[in-house]
């Protein structure tokens, strides 16, 4: 009986085991199968002009008297009655479209910021004009080089484009910001940095006092330079030394191409400057904050803030999370 009962206690407890592996396997599963659907994606559209609007209405609700409140509103409901009204072409006010980029080493924001563009693309006319705000102190050559491809989609189309740096466009957040058209910044935005970094820890003494070998094998001369463990030699000093050079080369190249009017070689020598400054040397067109472009543009134009929106699975958080962690550049 007692052998009985301990043999009853061991299935219910293996039972039990049993139990929560196949829910954890369920969840895991069913969680796999969201994320294999894809996060849900959408484009958030929001009129800055009823912004502007509401914001001033309530301000007028607190410091007016209620006659003169009342007449207030009074004036904005006939212009949206006037609005309202079928337009001549001639007589439509030009759209001015908001994109907000904010830049990480790696310009992870181009993923959403080649939705936005490409969506834009599709109603973009004539007298349209695209605004991008841009914040950010650069990173990896190919990342910031693609966000600077994608915002030279717009001026391909004939399209206005200009960039606002309120705070700071440096190094390829100036890539960006130089493919604009027009170039406006706050007084004491950071710009430029026209230069090309490579900076990486080596631990080889650190192993070798410690009797710890590391093994690396390529195939191709140059298909490794500096490592983070190996020995480092003069030689491979010296050719990532050249790759880094030819990389400012075509920066430069990048940088007149879209700003033909800059002495590059004046201003490509990693330097930065705040907005005043820059404005002297032709990094900029206007000095002015983009709180204050949109405030007078609103009196002609219909404003529009584009945000691509993507809400990512409980597992794709979870594993990108975990993968920045181990990434390493490979430039």
């Amino acid at each position: 009986m007692e052998f009985i009962f301990e043999y009853g206690m061991f299935l219910a407890k293996f039972g039990t085991v049993m139990l929560v592996v196949l829910a954890v396997v369920a969840l895991v599963f069913f969680l796999f199968l969201r994320t294999r659907a894809g996060g849900d994606e959408h484009l958030d559209i929001r009129n800055i002009n009823q912004k502007f609007e509401h914001m001033k209405l309530m301000l007028e609700s607190a410091i007016l008297s209620k006659k003169e409140f009342k007449q207030s509103v009074k004036d904005v409901k006939a212009k949206h009655k006037k609005e309202e009204k079928p337009a001549d072409d001639d007589d439509e006010p030009r759209r001015l479209f908001v994109l907000d980029f904010k830049g990480d080493i790696r310009a992870s924001g181009v993923a959403s910021l080649r939705e936005e563009i490409s969506s834009l693309l599709t109603v973009t006319r004539e007298g349209d004009e695209v605004l991008v705000l841009v914040e950010s102190g650069g990173g990896t050559v190919h990342g910031y080089g693609l966000a600077a491809s994608q915002l030279k989609r717009i001026r391909d189309k004939n399209i206005k484009l200009t960039v606002a740096v309120d705070k700071v466009a440096a190094s390829g957040g100036y890539m960006m910001a130089c493919v604009a058209e027009h170039i406006i910044a706050a007084p004491f935005a950071i710009l430029g940095s026209i230069g090309v970094l490579a900076q990486i820890p080596n631990f080889h003494r650190l192993l070798k006092k410690h009797d710890i070998d590391f093994e690396q094998i390529a195939a191709g001369k140059y298909k490794r330079t500096l490592t983070m463990f190996g020995e480092n030699t003069d030689a491979d000093r010296e050719k990532l030394k050249e790759e880094l050079e030819e990389t400012h080369i075509l920066f430069k190249e990048f940088v007149k191409e879209n700003r033909a009017s800059v002495d590059v070689e004046k201003i490509a020598t990693g330097e930065h400057w705040y907005g005043k400054r820059a404005l002297e040397l032709g990094l900029i067109d206007e000095i002015i904050t983009s709180d204050d472009y949109l405030c007078a543009a609103a009196a002609d134009a219909n404003i529009y803030a584009v945000e691509y929106v993507r809400k990512k699975p409980f597992l794709e958080k979870v594993f990108s999370s975990t993968v920045k962690l181990f990434q390493q550049d490979s430039y």
